[in-house]
């Protein structure tokens, strides 16, 4: 399965559970034309956000294999560390659930 089909099931399931689950790309992208299109977003953001009774978190999607870049897991750690925000590494839909601290089976 890729990352895209992850966060795809992710975002249904929390959906599913009452969330407001947002995909940021983030980046630079060349354009046609030949220039720079910046998302905006530092480097490292969080793949997933997600948003539930004023609490938001931070899901970093990678397939089993995956590997986090320090940038990825500095921005989780600052995250949690300067706003008390949740979140982490997700490779399935019940880490995500997990780490979204639901109560409803993930199944």
């Amino acid at each position: 399965m890729t990352e895209h089909d992850m966060q795809n099931l992710i975002r249904i399931k929390l959906s599913e559970l009452g969330y407001a689950v947002f995909r940021i790309n983030s980046g630079k992208v060349r354009m046609a034309d030949g220039r720079w299109f910046d998302t905006g977003v530092p480097k490292g953001f969080s793949d997933l956000i997600a948003c539930k009774d004023g609490r938001i978190y931070f899901l970093e999607v990678k397939t089993e294999r995956g590997k986090a870049s320090p940038e990825q897991l500095n921005f989780l750690k600052q995250m949690h560390d300067k706003y008390g925000c949740s979140g982490g590494i997700v490779r399935s839909v019940e880490d995500a659930v997990r780490i979204t601290g639901d109560r409803e089976s993930s199944s």
